[in-house]
């Protein structure tokens, strides 16, 4: 089998339907549903879909291993990971399986990611690697203040072409094309980043091994941002903050993180704190009106 779609889902019954029936390769296929336990349905919704693998958790086990058990369980030459907020564009799914076919030194092809609601309207998908540095500008706004600085903007790379091929650092998984054999290579996700940063984590791992990532624009995928950790917002605002910590601290080689910590981890505990607090301030204020 060519390709292997891999789809995780939380609470995602308002987006799985169209996102499954937007699913349509030249190639043999399969699809594979992975739901954490949805209390909305979702299950009963993949359900429906004739020729869709499902399988059911008992609990919400999170992105990172939920996605080593699609993959675990497929078969295809290539696996897609796919968030089930999106819609794939058509042919889509085949420019990225060509790119791969014809570049057997690629370990993994990005698309360009849109607006779910505003096509016309691009992602910006494709960041640097976090470190040490571009963490402490992030967290105290000078990347912002400078944000096409190649040090202090590091991380966001503004300056990124959209329109333009290449190759990238850490392109977003919300659909993102591997071979199979660079998944085995790098024994999957890091499931001690369950939710945040596997996936970034993935890419750095990659890219140590010399790997290469393609982005690819003709390559289109709708993409509804947080459709499902929105519900959750605050708690995930915090994980995200201390996974970012999790990820620095597994690759500093330094040996010196435990000083470097000393400012990063209270300033991202401020930082989350204010931001819960802007997002629940904001939120009461859309109830009260």
């Amino acid at each position: 089998m060519k390709l292997s779609v891999v789809v995780v889902t939380w609470n995602s019954g308002n987006d799985m339907a169209a996102c499954l029936d937007s699913l349509e390769c030249g190639h043999p296929f399969e699809t594979i549903v992975v739901d954490n336990a949805s209390p909305d349905g979702t299950a009963a919704i993949v359900e429906k879909h004739t020729g869709v693998r499902l399988l059911k958790n008992g609990s919400n086990l999170g992105y990172a291993r939920a996605n080593n058990q699609g993959i675990a369980g497929s078969k295809g030459e290539y696996v897609m990971l796919l968030n089930p907020d999106t819609i794939v564009e058509p042919g889509a799914i085949d420019l990225l399986v060509s790119h791969l076919d014809s570049h057997p030194g690629h370990a993994a092809v990005a698309p360009k990611l849109v607006d779910y609601d505003r096509p016309e309207a691009v992602q910006h998908s494709v960041r640097g690697f976090p470190t040490a540095a571009n963490t402490f500008w992030e967290l105290t706004g000078l990347s912002r203040l400078f944000p096409r600085s190649r040090s202090l903007g590091s991380l966001r790379m503004v300056w990124f072409d959209y329109d333009k091929p290449g190759p990238v650092p850490q392109p977003m998984t919300s659909c993102l094309l591997l071979r199979r054999g660079v998944l085995d290579e790098m024994g999957g996700l890091d499931e001690n980043l369950p939710i945040f940063y596997n996936d970034v984590d993935l890419s750095f791992r990659m890219h140590l091994k010399g790997m290469t990532t393609w982005y690819l624009p003709s390559a289109r995928v709708r993409h509804r941002r947080g459709a499902s950790t929105v519900r959750v917002r605050p708690k995930m605002i915090w994980e995200s903050h201390r996974s970012r910590i999790r990820y620095l601290h597994k690759h500093d080689r330094s040996g010196l993180f435990w000083l470097k910590a000393v400012a990063l981890v209270p300033l991202s505990e401020i930082v989350a704190l204010l931001r819960v607090l802007a997002w629940k301030l904001t939120n009461f204020g859309k109830k009260r009106a």
